[in-house]
């Protein structure tokens, strides 16, 4: 039996799977991992547990022990380093006039690299800064282009709804939205109420899409025409999350029904409006009475030289 436990490296980040061995750990203890970029330090998120040895995925790392105060003492240290590496990276991004945005920076456990995160529209030269960067802080530099959604993640901040956003407190993947889920939600297709921190369209969007659309296989769809007892008329509102139709009656009054006592033999299609008979009426006396101007003059014109010719003698 191997004991694995999950941890993260940051906060909503991915979970990765470790090898506990016989260390007695809990959710929240600090430790010290094997990666294979060197040490880390690690949170731990789910407590260990024991698996078959077939079980365990190919490649396991192992948890090497908790951290002291020497290493939390470190990662102080390196927090400052960022900061510092922050300030002047940006510095001579302003200086060279690059079209980059820097968004965070990373030191190791270590020390012996520094990851720069950054954003930008397309792809960036940035040897010559590389080589600044290197030379002012004397290790390894690695430049890492993320998308506008990891950027909002590692910045973080407040949604519109009033909370912190959920990509940088507990959603540790991006899920794909598509506008058809604001569409199934009835919601205002408005791209400043639907869109995200990062440009992109909200997140929470996927949380209750699959709910709506459960829930309206129950619904009759608007347009169509109901009869529930002495009711019957036009459905032009639906109340997914209650449960409720509104249904507008030939005498336009509009009676709010349960959907679940609305029986689908008592659903049928609106019916098609029928073509005006006052259009039919002037269609066809434009074809037998009156004739096309082509041919009213084409009419004209025997008359006209006829006419001409009696005159000249």
């Amino acid at each position: 039996m191997i004991k694995i436990a999950k941890i993260q490296f940051n906060t909503a980040g991915k979970l990765y799977d470790f090898n506990a061995g016989n260390l007695d750990l809990k959710p929240g203890d600090r430790v010290i991992v094997e990666t294979e970029r060197g040490k880390s330090l690690a949170t731990v998120v789910v407590g260990p547990r024991a698996f078959e040895k077939g079980a365990v995925p190919e490649g396991l790392k192992n948890i090497m022990r908790k951290a002291l105060p020497e290493d939390l003492d470190a990662a102080a240290r390196n927090a400052i380093k960022e900061k510092e590496a922050h300030a002047l990276c940006l510095a001579k991004i302003n200086e060279r006039g690059m079209d980059m945005k820097l968004v965070r920076v990373e030191y190791l456990y270590d020390g012996s690299k520094a990851i720069f995160y950054f954003t930008a529209d397309g792809r960036v030269d940035f040897r010559e800064l590389v080589k600044d960067l290197a030379h002012a802080f004397h290790t390894r530099i690695e430049m890492r282009q993320i998308g506008v959604r990891d950027e909002a993640k590692m910045v973080g901040g407040i949604g519109i709804c009033g909370r912190e956003l959920c990509c940088s407190s507990f959603l540790r993947e991006f899920e794909p939205v598509s506008v058809k889920m604001a569409k199934e939600q009835n919601l205002a297709l408005n791209p400043t109420k639907i869109s995200g921190q990062c440009g992109r369209l909200l997140c929470c969007l996927s949380y209750e899409y699959e709910t709506y659309c459960t829930l309206k296989k129950c619904l009759p769809k608007c347009g169509k025409r109901v009869k529930h007892g002495n009711v019957e008329g036009e459905v032009v509102k639906l109340g997914v999350l209650d449960g409720t139709v509104t249904v507008r009656t030939d005498d336009h009054v509009q009676v709010v029904l349960k959907g679940e006592e609305i029986k689908p033999e008592d659903i049928t299609d609106r019916a098609k409006k029928p073509l005006r008979e006052q259009g039919k009426e002037v269609q066809q006396g434009t074809k037998d009475g009156h004739g096309s101007g082509r041919e009213r003059r084409g009419d004209r014109r025997p008359d006209n030289r006829g006419k001409d010719k009696k005159e000249k003698r």
